[in-house]
């Protein structure tokens, strides 16, 4: 299976977290490319993709050899070994990566602090220089700035083949839905003519699902933003009557069932947020509904 792609894998010590993301003109790459396991590392796995180097790396790692050990047990046990990609960065931070010599030009890799870039296929050099800085330079947190990186890479060139699927993966220790596994977030677009803006797009979802929300973005519901909400809430037939800035338990209950429908329960909940909003749900709503 020959997956010709641009990655990156990344740990961020300030956040316990570990990830890949990668961009390929190849259907579902999300699916092959990126391994990762909280304490353990990320592994990126491309070219003539082998994937047991995901949970085989993975594994070397949570038994506590570094990446380069990793890197070059992996190896020694393929015999494929110059066709393939592959990248680690483990529990510390510490990255290897391998660039087969039959790997289809332009292919390589770039290490830097705690995370490696790589590709092959590529447009040229430029793809991984762009990746690199853009990672050091975003802001946000690791999974933005991995997202970041690959549109870098796209904008420098990419897959020289073109753009089908990408996907961003990262892990913290009981970083998942409901705090029962380390998934924190696990985003992929499969088939699409531009994946990277949708990519982008789906992880500004994940923000605005799954984020806790800032004590900074709390606004006052006063008579002006009371109205406001009370006209959507009219619209989409969760209330009756006419908009009167009282925000009442009434309104309060109707706009409990808006919010469940649009799994927005992070952001505010009757018991918690009776008299106030989240300033990124308030955007979203007036998106949504005008």
């Amino acid at each position: 299976m020959r997956i010709n792609t641009f990655s990156i894998v990344a740990h961020c010590p300030e956040e316990a977290a570990w990830g890949v993301a990668v961009a390929s003109k190849f259907p579902a790459v999300g699916a092959v490319v990126p391994w990762a396991e909280a304490e353990a590392g990320a592994v990126a796995t491309q070219s003539y993709a082998k994937l047991p180097f995901g949970p085989d790396g993975l594994a070397l790692m949570r038994a506590g050899a570094t990446a380069s050990d990793a890197l070059r047990q992996l190896l020694a046990a393929d015999a494929g070994r110059e066709t393939r990609q592959v990248a680690l960065v483990d529990s510390a931070g510490r990255v290897a990566a391998h660039t087969g010599t039959e790997c289809h030009d332009w292919a390589g890799h770039k290490a830097g602090d705690s995370f490696c870039v790589q590709g092959n296929l590529l447009a040229g050099a430029a793809v991984l220089e762009a990746m690199a800085q853009r990672y050091l330079s975003a802001e946000g947190e690791l999974a933005d700035r991995l997202v970041a990186a690959l549109t870098a890479g796209e904008g420098a060139g990419g897959d020289r083949r073109g753009k089908q699927s990408a996907a961003v993966l990262v892990v913290r220790p009981d970083g998942g839905y409901g705090n029962d596994n380390d998934r924190y977030l696990d985003l992929r677009v499969d088939d699409a003519e531009e994946p990277l803006p949708q990519l982008t797009a789906l992880l500004k979802l994940h923000h605005l699902y799954f984020q806790p929300p800032d004590p900074a973005d709390s606004l006052p519901i006063d008579e002006a933003i009371a109205r406001e909400l009370q006209t959507m809430l009219i619209s989409q037939g969760y209330l009756t009557g006419q908009s009167n800035g009282v925000w009442d338990e009434v309104c309060q209950q109707a706009f409990w069932l808006l919010i469940g429908n649009e799994n927005l329960e992070m952001r505010w909940t009757p018991a918690a947020n009776r008299h106030d909003i989240d300033r990124v749900a308030l955007d979203y709503l007036r998106e949504r509904f005008g």
